[in-house]
């Protein structure tokens, strides 16, 4: 079988608080597309589909508190990060550390992916989602 993907079209991440989460991801730079709301069994959830520029889209999503149990006891299906490509990962890191984020790492991280190698390193968000600003050398 031949799949014709023509890109990443989102990541979706659950969040307790949608209002908190909007905010922490427009103070990256990313603007609320659009807000709605979704049938969740009996119950609504609110979603909010966060765009930077015009090629990365994250949707926070809110379910009712009462039906949070059912997210959180989830035993597949887990993301560990979302990886965004920078040209320069000692001004961006420089950048969110001087804006007060919380970051995983006291600086960049080299690995030897690649051909050159790559450096990382990884914000921590409102719901201790893993945010890595990656760079290829």
């Amino acid at each position: 079988m031949k799949l014709k993907i023509n890109h990443l079209q989102h990541v979706g991440i659950p969040v307790t608080e949608l209002e908190k989460g909007i905010t922490f991801y427009e103070s990256l730079g990313f603007k609320n597309v659009m807000t709605t709301t979704f049938l969740h069994g009996k119950s609504t959830g609110t979603v909010a589909m966060m765009q930077y520029k015009k090629k990365v889209v994250i949707e926070l999503y809110q379910i009712p508190k009462k039906e949070l149990a059912a997210i959180r006891a989830r035993t597949q299906g887990n993301i560990d990060h979302i990886a965004f490509d920078v040209s320069d990962i000692d001004k961006t890191f420089a950048q969110l550390t001087k804006a007060g984020y919380t970051i995983a790492e006291p600086e960049p991280v080299f690995l030897p992916f690649w051909k050159k190698g790559c450096k990382y390193f990884n914000l921590i968000g409102p719901n201790k989602e893993r945010l890595e600003f990656n760079q290829i050398l």
